[in-house]
């Protein structure tokens, strides 16, 4: 068994993947990564793929497939990984060698446990190269250090902290247990990939170190801000797939992990409430109080935590006044926390 998976999603990435294998190369022997070309056909995305393979025989795999997007990459890279544990790394982005050294030293000691940590936890680095900035998000105040740890052991996350994609290392018999699916054909999954898991997480262990770099400043990237506009149904789309998939009113039992899931959530439908607002229409409108009522048909309770928090009562005041004190809001906290 190899220690780790690495899956990288490419689609016409032959411009910038090397960094990253290049990266990944770095943590020894012991792993494998993952090259799934999601049917790249603007560029040698393949072609470079299936090189690194030979030069890297045992540790780089090549994997083509049609087109089936983001989500699509990650469930046939988690198909096919044969690691203890399993991450995703995207094709633009690189992870820190030397913070690497650390994590890779835990997750080796939990190859020889009889029940080894559910998920591992780093920090990571938003690059914004273009600007020559850097805004590292971790996670001190929220976690123990040096110790394996449950849920009923954290503290509150800020507003600015969340799990996203890039700093989660899951044991790849969790995803796989859960059967984990990510919606195909569809941007912004990387939200359920760090929401629906996490009942399903028991023990945790946290490494303070900047693992992951997250590349920000290309202007076809996703998370964009003309393009998030231009993908809102997307967006709506996995809103309502996190909905399904999780009642953490009955069944998240650990009240401190319910509440984060709850904020996460709430996250969630602020950033819908407020990319539906920017551009006014009455068919925005709609698609604002449609994704509202399918939460509170989906689950009153929630719903009413959700709707009524200071986030989303701020973001969705009614008339054209509220409008704009909620986009102002949203233009202020942009500033503030540096979020892209």
């Amino acid at each position: 068994m190899k220690t780790i998976s690495f899956a990288i999603p490419c689609y016409n990435s032959a411009a910038y993947m090397d960094k990253c294998i290049e990266s990944l190369l770095t943590c020894g022997d012991d792993i494998e990564i993952l090259i799934v070309n999601d049917g790249s056909t603007k560029d040698n995305t393949s072609e470079k793929a299936h090189e690194w393979e030979e030069r890297y025989p045992g540790i780089i795999r090549a994997i083509d497939q049609e087109n089936r997007g983001h989500g699509g990459a990650v469930n046939h890279g988690l198909e096919c990984a044969t690691g203890l544990y399993f991450k995703v790394v995207d094709s633009d982005d690189w992870l820190d060698s030397a913070a690497m050294v650390h994590v890779m030293a835990y997750l080796r000691r939990q190859v020889e446990r009889k029940n080894p940590t559910d998920l591992v936890i780093g920090n990571y680095v938003y690059e914004k190269v273009h600007e020559g900035t850097r805004t590292v998000i971790g996670y001190r105040n929220v976690f123990p250090q040096n110790q394996e740890f449950t849920w009923d052991d954290i503290n509150r996350f800020h507003s600015s902290q969340y799990l996203l994609m890039h700093s989660v290392i899951y044991r790849t018999d969790i995803l796989r247990g859960m059967n984990l699916q990510l919606p195909e054909h569809c941007f912004y999954v990387d939200n359920i990939f760090v929401y629906a898991p996490l009942p399903h997480v028991r023990t945790l262990y946290y490494i303070n170190e900047d693992m992951y770099r997250y590349f920000i400043g290309r202007e076809d990237q996703s998370v964009n801000e003309s393009v998030m506009l231009s993908r809102i149904d997307q967006q709506l789309r996995i809103t309502r797939t996190m909905i399904d998939a999780v009642d953490i009113v009955n069944d998240v039992p650990q009240p401190k992990l319910a509440k984060y899931m709850e904020n996460y959530l709430s996250m969630m439908m602020c950033i819908c409430s407020v990319f539906l607002r920017m551009e006014k229409t009455s068919e925005n409108e709609q698609k604002r109080s449609d994704i509202w009522k399918y939460l509170e048909d989906a689950n009153p309770e929630l719903y009413r935590h959700v709707r009524y928090n200071v986030l989303n009562m701020g973001t969705n005041l009614p008339f054209e006044f509220g409008r704009r004190i909620g986009l102002g809001g949203y233009r202020l906290a942009q500033k503030i926390f540096k979020f892209n």
